[in-house]
């Protein structure tokens, strides 16, 4: 029976059983696609990283003896669509029988349900054998509880799979969650390591994306291309960061700074997220690195690390199977204003702002309290549609694929869910960005002001939106101290602010 295999662009797993035995009936079939580069405006690095990593795994398919199938972009055969390229194949092959990998996007599993629906040959769906948790796991988990919290999902992952467990109910260090000794402030040391130097060339990508006119965002260096483009780099970034970073990881995984894009983390996440590397693969390597050298490491180095993946992110991807498609479309606090223009450009004169987008637009990257309380902070205290955000998470991103995009901005950022992922807002004045970072230093804006032209805008659009969103928090617990300063405050004071605040919202690009 000869079979037609499709491997989508973020399925680049090596480990995966299709590979162990190869088969001369079995064809694989990987595209570069105007669907995948059009859906959304993505970073230049994003396309290039992707377009990079699948003509890798494509090559490593190849000497491993599988027959492979690959259309390029520019290839003549390529008719930048998926189905239609499929149908394209599997006549020229005279297909028998179609399998593939279930997506982890839910507009992919859409379209291959349809088109699977519509064959007259067999077919198969199969497990990606990437993630910890099925895509059900988390919805059984959490069935009859009033609230999906992150917390207690990430204990039962723990016992689950005996990760940093005395035994089967108590865990190392005799704590869960070392989140309160993950806060510190940078300041200039410890010493940051320079980031991993990876070789790639990506010239001829890059000048194929060029000549395709496809709309992208961002900056690249096509001469220093250094994000991990194959399984080999991957494991070197990997290994960097358990012998460079993982020592201060935990300690300033929230902080910020103008001079340093990367601080501490491990720039691992487009790396897992297109599967070259496994999540269990990369807690149990750097859990090994931390045991060979405890006295130098401590725990909440670690754990804090560990949290992220074995928590966070396999909570996230269960909140969005649970979820979509519904969850696309929330807007639960009725934001509608759009983004403004410097989310495209950097060109604003709040010096959080400046430093997180032009990061952001010159690497396809911020950490996540950079995408948290800066960029998504400013969203929500202005009001924008989460649709806009949205598309912007999902662009600008390297390692933003909806699934882990949409549930940490719609859900965590944006609130837009109404606390499906968050208990409260993560909103806050600019005293946070003070304590964490050091962009208030040398901003125009003061953040000891507060209604004054010169006034940090975060301190008055924090109150106004706690003023304007009073229905939406009047019940919740984890808002009752904020809104009782709120209703304590004069009405003067609160107007000053407010007005200060619709100044701002009405015209984000003047400041």
């Amino acid at each position: 029976m000869k079979i037609l295999r499709l491997i989508l662009g973020d399925q680049l797993n090596h480990e995966h059983s299709w590979y162990e035995e190869t088969n001369e009936n079995v064809v694989y079939f990987m595209a570069e696609m105007r669907q995948e580069t059009d859906y959304v405006k993505h970073h230049i690095q994003k396309v290039v990283a992707f377009f990079k990593s699948m003509r890798s795994f494509a090559d490593w398919l190849q000497n491993e003896k599988h027959a492979i199938v690959y259309y390029s972009l520019d290839d003549e055969k390529n008719q930048q669509d998926l189905v239609q390229n499929l149908k394209q194949l599997m006549d020229e092959q005279k297909i028998e029988k179609f399998e593939y990998q279930l997506p982890d996007e839910y507009r992919l599993d859409e379209q291959l349900k349809n088109f699977c629906d519509e064959l007259s040959i067999e077919t198969e769906a199969f497990d990606t054998e990437h993630f910890l948790t099925s895509r059900t796991d988390f919805t059984t988990f959490f069935e009859g509880k009033k609230q999906m919290v992150m917390e207690y999902f990430y204990r039962d992952m723990r016992k689950k799979y005996d990760i940093m467990m005395v035994n089967d109910k108590n865990p190392e260090g005799g704590k869960w969650n070392f989140d309160q000794s993950n806060r510190k402030k940078w300041k200039g040391s410890p010493e940051i390591p320079q980031e991993k130097q990876l070789k790639n060339s990506v010239e001829d990508i890059y000048e194929m994306i060029q000549n395709a006119e496809i709309e992208t965002i961002g900056n690249i260096d096509v001469a220093n291309f250094h994000w991990p483009t194959n399984r080999a780099d991957s494991l070197k970034l990997l290994d960097y960061f358990c012998e460079e970073l993982l020592v201060h990881f935990g300690d300033y995984q929230d902080a910020m700074h103008t001079d340093e894009h990367f601080l501490f983390h491990s720039r691992l996440s487009f790396a897992m997220n297109s599967k070259m590397l496994h999540p269990k693969e990369v807690i149990e390597t750097v859990i090994s690195y931390w045991r060979d050298h405890k006295d130098a490491i401590d725990i909440s180095q670690v754990e804090g690390f560990v949290r992220q993946i074995l928590g966070w992110r396999e909570y996230m991807r269960g909140m969005y199977w649970k979820e979509m498609p519904n969850y696309s479309t929330l807007n639960t606090l009725n934001n509608t204003n759009s983004l403004p223009d410097f989310f495209w450009t950097g060109n604003t004169k709040m010096n959080c702002l400046k430093h997180a987008i032009s990061q952001s637009l010159e690497k396809a990257y911020a950490h996540h309290i950079q995408r948290l309380m800066i960029t998504g902070n400013f969203a929500l205290l202005t009001q924008m549609h989460p649709d806009e955000v949205d598309a912007w998470y999902l662009g600008i991103y390297i390692d933003a694929i909806e699934w882990v995009e949409i549930t940490n901005t719609r859900g965590m950022s944006q609130f837009a869910d109404g606390g499906l992922v968050a208990t409260k807002p993560y909103v806050s004045s600019g005293s946070y960005i003070n304590k964490m970072s050091n962009y208030c230093k040398d901003c125009v804006y003061k953040v000891s002001k507060k209604e004054t032209e010169d006034a940090c805008p975060f301190n008055s659009l924090y109150w106004n939106f706690l003023d304007e969103k009073r229905e939406h928090f009047k019940d919740n617990q984890r808002m009752n101290m904020m809104m009782s300063l709120l209703n304590k405050m004069s009405k003067d004071k609160l107007q000053a602010l407010k007005d200060r605040a619709q100044a701002v919202i009405a015209n984000p690009d003047k400041y």
